[in-house]
């Protein structure tokens, strides 16, 4: 095979580990990195780049920042630079027929799920929250439809029980990459038909809102604890305990099963192996916390400046 061009579309972290994967394979030449426009952040609001625009820069690869995907002009300037392929990872905007029709090769994207599941904005978090054994990485080839293109290759990847989303997002991160890189060379050649997605199976994983977070503690320990999870780091599992002058903001950080009862929200018990705290089925044992404002911490130490009693209470 020839030396590939391909245009890299992608912002988000997740997208970092495809683009290099690209970078370093010699059958590939990215002629330019699409990724979204500098947003601000941070306390002072100081705009920031993506981390695929990061990436990029420190590998002297062209970056353009269209506003919308559908700017002609921007459009335009990519019919240009003439691509074989277009490769899209956690881009963040949805493209036009015009961009997916431009490379002969058309368009493939990097999902991290098993497609149809999960399709959407958030899959990673979602298989956790709702408890799967296992997820994946899909390649697939994009069609004008909301991650309903035809599948080109698939990779499964188990659930640990010690995965959060962040250790899951890195993992599949790197499984995609490698995937992707495999796949491309036969794809292109001709060898690797896409196949239309199951009618069967189809879920969907929208984004996720802050208020995910709230602990109900009326449900099942399993179900909170496989939302802790899947909102660890963002954003974050989060419940208010019941104390004078005002309910205190709590965020749980790592916690696990425990097999006792009482009623919902009420603490079971807080001593050196935890705070217990009774959910609608079973328990929760909270290891590591943080308070409002604060640092996060183990519970011991939690307990060492705020002492808690059998029958304190959090917010159901």
């Amino acid at each position: 095979m020839n030396e590939l061009k391909i245009i890299f579309m992608g912002t988000a972290e997740l997208s970092c580990a495809s683009l290099e994967a690209l970078t370093h394979d010699r059958q590939f030449q990215v002629a330019a990195v699409v990724t979204q426009p500098d947003r601000p952040k941070g306390r002072d609001l100081k705009p920031q780049s993506s981390p695929v625009k990061m990436l990029a820069e420190k590998s002297r690869l062209p970056v353009l920042q269209p506003a919308r995907a559908r700017d002609e002009k921007f459009i335009a300037g990519l019919r240009e630079l003439k691509p074989d392929l277009i490769v899209v990872a956690a881009y963040g905007q949805i493209l036009p027929q015009t961009i997916l029709d431009l490379p002969r090769h058309g368009c493939l994207n990097v999902h991290t799920s098993l497609l149809p599941k999960y399709r959407g904005a958030a899959p990673i978090q979602w298989a956790i929250a709702n408890g799967d054994a296992e997820t994946g990485v899909t390649i697939m080839k994009m069609d004008a439809g909301l991650d309903t293109g035809g599948i080109v290759a698939q990779r499964r990847a188990a659930i640990q029980q010690a995965d959060d989303s962040a250790t899951l997002h890195d993992r599949l991160a790197r499984l995609g990459a490698e995937l992707l890189a495999q796949t491309i060379p036969d794809y292109v050649a001709g060898k690797i038909p896409p196949r239309p997605q199951p009618a069967e199976g189809v879920s969907h994983a929208p984004k996720i809102k802050k208020e995910d977070g709230r602990i109900d503690w009326n449900l099942p320990a399993r179900t909170i604890w496989n939302r802790l999870r899947a909102f660890t780091p963002w954003p974050g599992a989060f419940s208010f305990l019941q104390v004078e002058p005002k309910p205190q903001l709590l965020k749980i950080w790592k916690a696990e099963i425990a097999g006792c009862s009482g009623q919902p929200g009420a603490i079971l018990s807080a001593d050196k192996s935890g705070i217990v705290v009774a959910c609608g089925k079973e328990a929760l044992r909270i290891l590591e916390l943080q308070r409002e404002g604060g640092r996060r911490m183990s519970a011991v130490e939690f307990l060492a400046g705020h002492p808690l009693e059998t029958g304190d209470k959090f917010a159901v």
